[in-house]
């Protein structure tokens, strides 16, 4: 049964190093430390990846800024007080990590499948430049009765295919993270840059 849970969520990404390990938390003796990658995309352009890992995978001491890693493990969820209120914090969980040379084979360097439920009525809308977009909350499930909430985006066929699940519905997804800046107002003259995270849907099937 563990052995399903873990490979209903399964990420495999090949990034680069960009930040020191801080500190995240601690289980039963075991320490887990927060760290980013920047995975590059077709274009121009490239994801930062907030990436969780043991101290017993890597040594948290070492200088890994600028080191090619290889890591396969999950994209996670949880919940986190900031500035008073609960927010949803996603990361890659490691639970495999290779130091890659520079000569070594880049296969799809940013790769997620997912297995779960529906658990919010998706949103459908168009962007400014017509371009069709569904939203869908998945509720993925892991080991010891606890779920990851990850958030989707579907995009042209897909999104309207999406459009029409109900919660409950169980769907299979295959894409990529993607972080994404987007400006959040505190007032009418004031407004900061936050960072979201979600999965770019590229194939998409419901599960009868």
């Amino acid at each position: 049964m563990e052995d399903s849970l873990i490979r209903n969520n399964q990420v495999n990404v090949i990034g680069k190093v960009i930040s020191g390990f801080e500190f995240n938390h601690e289980v039963y003796g075991e320490g887990f430390y927060i760290f980013d990658i920047e995975i590059s995309r077709l274009s121009e352009n490239a994801d930062i990846i907030p990436v969780t890992i043991s101290e017993r995978l890597i040594d948290i001491h070492s200088d890994m800024i600028g080191k090619e890693v290889e890591i396969a493990g999950q994209f996670r969820s949880y919940n986190r007080q900031i500035d008073g209120r609960n927010r949803l914090v996603l990361t890659v969980f490691t639970r495999e990590i290779k130091i890659l040379e520079e000569d070594d084979v880049k296969r799809n360097p940013n790769y997620i499948y997912l297995d779960g439920y529906i658990c919010k009525k998706p949103m459908y809308r168009t962007t400014p430049f017509g371009r069709e977009i569904t939203d869908i909350l998945l509720a993925v499930n892991r080991p010891y009765n606890k779920s990851d909430y990850i958030p989707c985006i579907c995009w042209g066929r897909n999104a309207r295919f999406a459009e029409k699940f109900e919660v409950g519905d169980r769907i299979k997804v295959w894409g990529r993270i993607q972080s994404r800046e987007y400006q959040k107002k505190i007032d009418e003259e004031e407004s900061i840059t936050k960072v979201a995270y979600e999965v770019s849907i590229s194939k998409i099937e419901k599960v009868e």
